[in-house]
This record gives structure tokens, sequence and C-alpha cells, in this order.
């Protein structure tokens, strides 16, 4: 390339980002989005740092125990509501036609709940890390075959430069010596995250499809119902020992129910984030988690700080800012609901009533003119018999 081409395309280049149209990526929307997302991170954050606690100070690992409490919750609020619905949002109603997927669908959250968990006693934290990205492309794909979303290269490029930034916070953790967790079989260990990334993609998938054609209350009543159900029957048979050993002191029943309302909050908040984003979009704001759980552990646990989790920050911020930049629009129909169904209802009376007035006035117009010119030829005819 000689130098006035060189020339050529700088100021070509230099001319597109001044007429740039900045304003149409940095919306309130995206801020808006990127600020939720974050706090649904510090709401993951608080579970993480309340677990620590909880293993470190009382060696006490009870994580059925800990999801049974949060899905409890979920049932005492939500699945209430959902008895005092009315017509087809009812929860008979719901059971009735569509209570084995809601079952599926809550055994598939409470296990990759109890998988990822799990693998801590068998791998790295090296691993899980960067295992746990495996959501990404799982979520890539199954959005593309079942919701039928239309993903475009920035989207592509936004998810690498993610799991770039992921890759610069695992590095920081390697140079910081935070390698931690058991090395005892690997391969069961990095098969339990694997497995527990691929139920969260179905998990949010299913979510988001509920939220943006079903109702938030109905994903979080049902899955309070059967999550409730099924982590109790778990509990039982694989917790009730360590349970029923706990020594209880207020500082565990204070971590215990800080868990609870942060894994409660965070539940009742993600259906709102990708009711307005996607399941993908969330899960790559959600990278940021455990960057926040090591700047806490900086402070509570005397983690030794690396300039790479900033790095990894930023960048991971920068991927999820270009996958937001341009929408992702779906083939499928948005489906009608029933105020909105009861609106069309009442527009079409309404066009029907103004389309017979209309109809009526036509009408009397014609009788006039009609009048009109017999009262004419009336008086034509009598005006001849004067002559």
């Amino acid at each position: 390339m000689s130098h006035e081409q060189q020339e050529s395309f700088c100021e070509k280049l230099s001319g597109e980002l001044r007429h740039f149209r900045w304003r149409e990526i940095f919306t309130w929307k995206l801020l808006r989005m990127l600020a939720m997302g974050q706090g649904l991170s510090a709401l993951i954050c608080g579970t993480a740092v309340t677990s620590q606690y909880l293993a470190t100070e009382f060696q006490l690992d009870v994580p059925m125990f800990q999801s049974c409490i949060n899905y409890v919750l979920l049932c005492l609020t939500y699945t209430t509501a959902l008895c005092f619905k009315k017509g087809n949002e009812n929860i008979l109603q719901i059971l009735k036609t569509k209570w084995w997927k809601y079952l599926l669908l809550g055994l598939v959250d409470v296990e990759a709940n109890y998988a990822v968990v799990k693998a801590y006693q068998y791998t790295t934290l090296t691993s899980i890390q960067l295992l746990d990205c495996f959501i990404l492309p799982v979520l890539l794909i199954l959005s593309r075959i079942f919701l039928k979303t239309r993903y475009r290269i920035v989207h592509y490029v936004a998810v690498f430069v993610c799991l770039a930034g992921v890759g610069a916070m695992v590095g920081a953790d390697l140079v910081s010596g935070r390698d931690q967790g058991s090395s005892s079989n690997i391969l069961l260990g990095d098969g339990l995250v694997i497995i527990s990334a691929t139920l969260y993609a179905v998990s949010n998938l299913c979510q988001e499809y509920i939220v943006k054609n079903k109702s938030r209350i109905e994903f979080l009543g049902m899955v309070g119902l059967f999550g409730t159900l099924i982590s109790g029957i778990q509990l039982g048979v694989l917790e009730h020992m360590e349970v029923g050993n706990i020594q209880w002191k207020w500082q565990i029943a204070l971590l215990l129910c800080g868990f609870a309302m942060c894994m409660y909050t965070l539940y009742s908040c993600m259906p709102v984030v990708i009711s307005m984003t996607s399941a993908t979009a969330v899960n790559l704001s959600l990278l940021t988690a455990d960057l926040f759980s090591i700047f806490c552990g900086i402070f509570l646990f005397q983690y030794t700080f690396s300039g790479l989790y900033v790095v990894s920050l930023l960048v991971i911020m920068v991927g999820f800012i270009m996958f937001n930049a341009v929408p992702t629009p779906s083939q499928s129909p948005e489906p009608v609901s029933q105020e909105a169904g009861q609106d069309n209802q009442a527009v079409e009376h309404d066009d029907e009533r103004q389309v017979g007035s209309v109809v009526k006035n036509q009408e009397k117009c014609v009788i006039d003119a009609n009048l009109e010119n017999l009262a004419a030829k009336n008086g034509h005819i009598l005006r001849s018999v004067k002559m």
C-alpha cells in the first residue's frame, strides 16, 4: 500500500469515526442492562463469600441444604402467588397441562447447582473457571435451534472477547498461586463441571422462553415448587447427617440467611434481566462474578492481587457491550397475551362501530339527495302546470 493510499484510508477511517453515532450504542438501555448484569454478579459473589465463610470458619459444607432454603422461599412467595391467579395462569391449570415439563425443569436446575458444587471435591478451581464457560457455546447452539435466534459475526466475536477475559482471570490465578481445590479425580470433576454448564444452559434457555412467552411468576413459582420437592428429597438422602450435626450459632444462622437472600434475589431478578436481553447476554455479564469474589477475597481472605484481574474485568465488559450493541432478532413470532387479545378485540369492535356509523351517514346522505331530487322534480312539474 502506497503512502497516498494509507493517508486516504486513515482519512476515511477518521471520518467514519467522527460521524459514527456512539449514542446509538451507549444508550440508557445498554447501561441499565450492564448495571443490572453486574448486580446479578454481585449477588453470586455474595453466595460465594458466605459459602466460603461457612466452609473455612465453621467447616460447614451443606450445598443442598442451602439450595433447599432458596427453593422454599421461592415456593412460599411465587407458588403462593400462582394460587391466586385466575384462568390458565392458575397453578391448577398449569399443573394439569405442563406439570411434567416443570418437573424436568426443576430437576435440571437442582442438579446443575449440585453438580458444580460437587466438582470442587475432585478438580481444581482453574478447571472449574475454564470449563464453566462451556455454558456459552451450548446456549448459542440451543437458542439458535429452539428460539431461532439469528446471531451475527459480532456476537461470536463478543463471546470470544469475553472468553479471553476469563483466560486473563485464570492466568492471574495461576500467577498468584490461587489454584485451589482438589485434584483427586480431575476427570470426574471436569465432567461434573461440563454437565453442570450444560444443565445451566438448558435451564436458562427454558427460563428465557417462559419469561418472554408466559410470565416471570409462572417460571419462579413452578421452579420453586418442584425445586423444593426435589432438593428436599435429595437433602434427606445425601445431607441429613451433616444437617443434623450442625452446631448452631448466630454466625452460622446469619451466613445461611445471607446466602439464602442473595440466591432468592438472584432468582427473582434474573428473569427481569433476561426479558430485557437474552440468556446468553446475561451469562456473559455473569462472567465477572468470579472477579468480584476475588476482589472480596483480597480483603477478607488475603488473596494476592494481580493487575490481570482488572484487565480481565475490562475485557469482559467490552465483550458484553459488543454483544448487546447489535440486536439479535428472533424468527419466532411473538405470542399475543390474553390482555393484548382483549385490547385487539376492543379495537375491532370500535372499528366495526366506526364503519357502521360511516355506512349510516352515507345512507343518510343518499336519502337526503333523493329527497332533494324529488322536491326539484315536483317543483318543475308545478311550474309546467301553471304555464
